[in-house]
């Protein structure tokens, strides 16, 4: 009884830490935001909640910005639950925002196939090469379930952009299921 007391109080403490971090993440505080950032990137995987406010900062240009990145890249996927909102920061003009929301979508695989449309739009008109590129990745990652981005990145793997062209033709066998 003692030890689930413990692990009980334990989950309840690290919930509301992640909300705190979470929260100081939107601070207007640049040093709170750097510190939130770091100790957020220290959780790895434990910090998947926490993945659409990390996105998020990164439209911020300061020095969280590296804590934020250290973070999404430790942080495995994110909850199937935030797709819709990682979909919606995909079309987002920042290049870190948009790449990331791309990264963390296709790290989701087939559970994020409600956002083929949006990364789809992505691949065929972001104004950022990388965020076009990081598009083709995910939606070869959500692989069949991506199937109605056929068109958009078979248009992508004759682009004159080596990597980008590569990454479609990836995708579009992933898609098709080879």
């Amino acid at each position: 009884m003692t030890a689930l007391l413990t692990t009980c109080l334990l989950l309840n403490f690290m919930t509301t830490d992640l909300s705190a971090l979470v929260a100081s993440l939107k601070s207007g505080d640049a040093d709170q935001r750097q510190a939130a950032a770091e100790k957020l990137s220290q959780r790895g995987t434990d910090a998947a909640p926490a993945a659409v406010a990390l996105v998020e900062a990164c439209e911020r240009d300061d020095e969280a910005r590296e804590s934020v990145v250290a973070a999404l890249e430790e942080l495995g996927p994110p909850a199937a639950s935030d797709v819709a909102k990682l979909a919606a920061l995909v079309s987002r003009p920042s290049l870190d925002v948009a790449y990331w929301a791309a990264t963390l979508l296709g790290r989701l695989e087939g559970e994020a196939s409600p956002a083929v449309p949006a990364l789809s739009e992505a691949l065929g008109g972001h104004g950022e090469l990388a965020v076009r590129q990081r598009a083709a990745w995910a939606l070869g990652k959500i692989g069949p379930a991506a199937a109605t981005a056929r068109d958009a990145l078979t248009k992508a793997a004759a682009s004159s952009d080596p990597r980008l062209a590569s990454l479609a033709r990836a995708a579009v066998s992933s898609v098709a299921g080879e």
